[in-house]
């Protein structure tokens, strides 16, 4: 038995499955592709133009973080690459070791650090990213130059509708509650 399944055959199953369950469809279908896409995406551009690099989607994001902004906070990276603080220290420390990236003291507060790229890491991002920009255009060749403006518009939307309201509807559903910690999906020592 095959593992692999279509989109249709995902959106049929879907169907069946819920049959008169009331769910909205349309967002759910919205959403379920939103991460359908960007799954696709990231497995493409990580099993071709990041292999031959040796980069992860993560570190990618991380020194274009960095090569677009310059020199930055590493909580402001993390936060801006989309991942934890944890995270970005496991990542930087990786990118430190292959010498793409510089990790600094702040100049007027010790207890925060500063990353930049070193030279090696400015001339590898100029080579990447136009390969980079190659498979961006690779995965989105079936939409014409206006769709895919369109599309990125519609999921600018979603994003503003989340850093606008997403604070607010978690308080709501949680009673004002702090949400409680992640777990790693280990089981407590006992």
């Amino acid at each position: 038995m095959s593992g692999h399944r279509s989109i249709r055959d995902t959106e049929k199953a879907v169907q069946d499955k819920l049959g008169d369950t009331p769910v909205r469809h349309e967002p759910m279908a919205a959403v379920a592709n939103i991460y359908r896409a960007a799954a696709a995406v990231r497995q493409h551009l990580e099993n071709s133009v990041l292999r031959t690099a040796d980069l992860t989607w993560t570190s990618f994001v991380v020194l274009w973080v960095v090569w677009i902004w310059g020199e930055r906070e590493t909580r402001r990276v993390a936060e801006q690459a989309g991942i934890s603080k944890g995270t970005l220290t496991g990542v930087a420390r990786t990118l430190q070791s292959r010498g793409l990236l510089e990790r600094n003291s702040h100049p007027t507060d010790g207890r925060l650090a500063l990353l930049s790229l070193t030279p090696e890491g400015e001339r590898l991002m100029a080579r990447l990213f136009p390969q980079f920009n190659a498979e961006e255009a690779f995965v989105t060749d079936g939409l014409a130059d206006d769709e895919a403006l369109a599309l990125a518009d519609l999921l600018r939307r979603v994003v503003m509708q989340v850093e606008t309201h997403g604070e607010e509807r978690r308080l709501e559903l949680l009673d004002g509650k702090d949400p409680r910690p992640r777990r790693s999906g280990r089981r407590a020592k006992g």
